[in-house]
């Protein structure tokens, strides 16, 4: 299997997924896209992964490139191209596919249960996971769930936290493949600092940070299960 990673930041990479990425010999071509690298033809591929950012996928006049990834996306998706996209990743995908992107009232961050909707505890991919689903929250935009997108998760704060579009692209709001080096260099980044602080204080910001360092193996191996699913259902769509 030969997958795409597309990356909006240095640090943030598949994380914890690259574990079962590399025991399954998945080939990966990693594009940083933020610093001018070219997206390749979706068409060569078996799927796409698209991670987050600290950017908005509104700030096209900041970040040009987010118009060509979000038409690239676009096209990929509705063709039928499996692919997985988490925080900034499933911004894109709704965005790619028609929906609003906005700003929440108050930023979700946190170690936060999420809830799965009857698609979702039914649904092979989410489905596969934990109940109750501890999450790692760390995002101040939300997004309105496309046209035939299934909700599979949601949240009090921001209730659109997981959808399903036709079979194999899936995009998840909240993150699972978090490791403690990850954690750390976020919390280097201004505009993931600013959120962290605004929503819960300094001192609360030092416990989370604690806390997401603590539970990674608890996150990551709920990472191990998610991609592991995704994989699956891309295998399976190639075995038929």
């Amino acid at each position: 299997m030969n997958l795409i990673v597309v990356q909006h930041l240095f640090c943030e990479g598949p994380g914890a997924f690259n574990a079962v990425l590399d025991d399954r010999e998945v080939e990966r071509t990693v594009v940083e896209i933020d610093v001018g690298e070219t997206l390749p033809d979706w068409r060569g591929f078996d799927g796409i992964i698209a991670m987050g950012g600290p950017m908005s996928v509104n700030d096209e006049s900041e970040h040009p490139w987010l118009v060509d990834e979000k038409r690239w996306l676009a096209e990929a998706v509705r063709a039928g191209k499996p692919f997985f996209g988490a925080c900034l990743g499933v911004q894109l995908l709704a965005s790619a596919l028609g929906a609003r992107v906005f700003p929440l009232e108050q930023s979700e961050v946190g170690l936060l249960t999420v809830e799965r909707t009857s698609e979702g505890f039914a649904d092979p991919v989410i489905g596969a996971l934990a109940d109750p689903l501890i999450t790692l929250q760390w995002h101040g935009d939300t997004f309105e769930l496309p046209e035939n997108g299934v909700l599979l998760a949601s949240s009090a704060a921001a209730p659109n936290q997981a959808f399903r579009f036709g079979d194999v692209a899936y995009g998840i709001q909240f993150h699972l493949e978090v490791t403690p080096e990850m954690a750390e260099q976020w919390a280097g980044i201004p505009e993931y600092s600013a959120a962290l602080t605004s929503a819960l204080g300094e001192e609360g910001g030092k416990a989370f940070l604690a806390d997401a360092v603590d539970r990674h193996e608890e996150l990551g191996s709920q990472a191990h299960l998610l991609i592991a699913a995704w994989l699956d259902l891309i295998e399976r769509r190639t075995a038929q």
